[in-house]
């Protein structure tokens, strides 16, 4: 029998999860869960169950992924983890919450469950996570996005973003003060944090810049291993600027790893 998904939030990522689902035949999506406002446009859109409510649910999900928002990740993800259902989650940057990561941490032991945290858009993860062990130095990143993918953050208090000719650093701080005030944009910089150095000594810039159509990440990593420098041009999804396309590969993958026998 095909593995059954609980999808949490339907935007621009888990709209490409679904498709995944469709032309894979690897997963289904059993329901997907939304804010009660929404539900009524969802459904419209949508052959499957769409509910409000985690009381609503039906069936017992071989995985959930949280596609939706930091809120989201708050109110569904220990309950979840509790009742020992695996969560993948693409809002990574609520984990910059000290009490929340301790909770879905203490949930997932109490449920027997995992909490998954994709790659998302960016590349060497597994190595940085790998260099810890040796002993790591320093950590930074930098976000660099046209001005349009700014737009509803903090950046407008900084540059005029419809009329910029030139690049402007918008934000430089720690990790965690990024995931904090650019929820949407820095899921990034919190992926690179718990996979090294953790939020508070991860440094973070964010520029925008209108010479690039690309969503650029640079990662600078120095240790005990050696250095590493990556570097990826990532097109964000037509759907929503504010998000690389690869990052919600990087989800189905995580899904993919997690319900399959092998996994790469």
């Amino acid at each position: 029998m095909t593995p059954q998904l609980l999808l949490i939030g339907y935007g621009a990522i888990a709209g490409e999860v679904k498709r995944a689902a469709v032309e894979t035949g690897l997963f289904s999506i059993g329901a997907v869960l939304v804010r009660p406002e929404r539900h009524e446009a969802v459904q419209r859109d949508l052959d499957v169950p769409v509910i409000g409510d985690l009381a609503d649910l039906q069936f017992r999900p071989a995985l959930a992924a949280e596609c939706a928002s930091h809120e989201a990740v708050r109110a569904y993800g220990p309950v979840l983890l509790r009742r020992g259902i695996d969560v993948v989650v693409t809002s990574i940057g609520a984990l910059s919450d000290d009490a929340l990561h301790e909770e879905l941490h203490s949930a997932a032991r109490q449920g027997g469950a995992q909490l998954v945290l994709p790659a998302g858009a960016i590349p060497g993860v597994d190595a940085i996570s790998a260099a810890r062990f040796g002993g790591l130095e320093k950590v930074s990143y930098t976000s660099r996005k046209p001005p349009g993918a700014w737009k509803g953050t903090p950046a407008e208090q900084v540059a005029d973003l419809d009329n910029l000719r030139e690049a402007v650093v918008h934000y430089t701080g720690s990790a965690r003060a990024a995931a904090r005030d650019y929820p949407k944009n820095a899921n990034v910089a919190a992926t690179v944090a718990l996979a090294g150095l953790g939020f508070d000594l991860t440094e973070v810039r964010m520029i925008a810049d209108p010479d690039v159509s690309e969503n650029i990440h640079e990662i600078s990593v120095s240790g005990g291993f050696g250095t590493m420098e990556l570097s990826i041009k990532g097109r964000p999804l037509p759907s929503n600027p504010k998000t690389s396309s690869l990052a919600a590969y990087s989800a189905i993958r995580a899904i993919v790893n997690k319900l399959g026998p092998v996994a790469v």
